[in-house]
């Protein structure tokens, strides 16, 4: 018993270990932690409102507006900050709910599996072949206002499908493990195995899953977006590109624009499919390059 939690235990300093040496984690997590420090530092430095008139119309970069202004006369620091805080919010919101709902579909369609499983898996298949993005831009056209908790919802709400396929297929294998047979003939119950021996040994998975779904989240606000269709009450990073296009912004020269939210919007997501990357290796020897 000893030699196995002794084990286990060099198992976690091994995969740790190749956490703080992994260039693609190093990467992802100080790309990530650069805009968390600006989300958190950023708003001190915010002297005006979204849309409030902040002096000269399209004035390049100064001391005064560090991102400049646009036509309009509105402060573009200002207006990435706030949708950056925005960014983050739809990321948990919609990235945390497809995840919470893929799991518990995957874990009880797999687990119990018979009738339920199928029913399950029907309703899973149906979604999963209709165009997420075309499902997002119909919803949001029948909604005369959208917040970005609502919205973010809406994409959390849509986006569980393959998570839960995912997840069936692993606790298929899991639940034939001795472990999970042990806890049957102790009569355990099924939300205990599955809370306390199915769950665990899918932690590292649930965790990529949730990286990749806070992405998706971040992809699919920005597309909503950038066609007219995002939150109606606040700024967002491609409500920000969609007027910088609609206003000819790189016809007039204002690349102030629309560069410093493209900018944002790629490397935050780079960031996290470089974490994922980074975690799938850690977790999964056969993948670290020699």
């Amino acid at each position: 018993m000893n030699i196995m939690k002794l084990s286990d235990r060099l198992k976690k300093w091994d995969v740790l270990y190749f956490f703080l040496t992994n260039s693609k984690f190093k990467i992802g997590i100080s790309i990530l932690l650069f805009f968390i420090l600006l989300s958190i530092v950023g708003p001190f430095f915010i002297h005006y409102a979204p849309y409030e008139y902040a002096g000269i119309q399209g004035s390049p970069p100064s001391l005064e507006h560090p991102l400049g202004t646009n036509p309009f006369g509105y402060d573009l620091y200002s207006q990435l900050i706030v949708a950056l805080d925005g960014t983050w919010l739809v990321g948990l919101i919609g990235g945390g709910v497809a995840t919470i709902i893929g799991l518990l579909i995957g874990f009880f369609s797999g687990y119990k599996g018979g009738f339920l499983d199928e029913v399950l898996m029907m309703f899973t298949n149906i979604l999963l072949v209709i165009p997420t993005i075309a499902l997002l831009v119909i919803i949001a056209s029948f909604l005369n206002s959208r917040s970005v908790v609502l919205e973010s919802l809406i994409i959390g709400l849509t986006g569980w499908p393959w998570v839960a396929r995912a997840v069936r297929a692993q606790t298929l294998s899991l639940k034939s493990r001795e472990f999970v047979s042990l806890s049957k003939i102790s009569g355990a119950g099924t939300l205990k195995i599955i809370a306390e021996d199915i769950a665990p040994n899918m932690l590292s998975y649930v965790f990529m899953v949730f990286i990749l779904q806070f992405g998706g989240s971040i992809l699919a606000i920005v597309g909503l977006s950038f066609i007219g269709l995002g939150p109606t009450n606040s700024v967002s990073l491609g409500g920000m590109l969609q007027d910088s296009v609609l206003w000819n912004a790189l016809i007039l020269g204002y690349w102030w624009w629309m560069i410093p939210p493209g900018i944002v919007i790629t490397f935050m997501v780079a960031s996290l499919y470089f974490i994922n990357m980074a975690m799938d290796e850690a977790f999964n020897p056969r993948l670290r390059s020699t």
